[in-house]
């Protein structure tokens, strides 16, 4: 089953290719305290017309 991640668009400066930011929170699991995490991923965005700031949800695939 491959994992989904939704984030929000960083940055559009190659071609074809999309940088996104996906956000999540986890719990410490000593001291309970929340915290927040966030990776970058690129994803390719084919033919597809997208701005900065756009959510998308990006999937992942084999390595190709």
């Amino acid at each position: 089953m491959p994992k989904i991640f939704e984030g929000k668009i960083i940055s559009l400066k190659m071609q074809k290719t999309a940088v996104v930011e996906v956000k999540r929170t986890l719990t410490h699991p000593v001291y309970k305290k929340v915290l927040r995490r966030s990776k970058k991923y690129k994803a390719d965005t084919g033919e597809l017309v997208l701005n900065v700031g756009d959510k998308v949800k990006i999937i992942e695939t084999r390595p190709i």
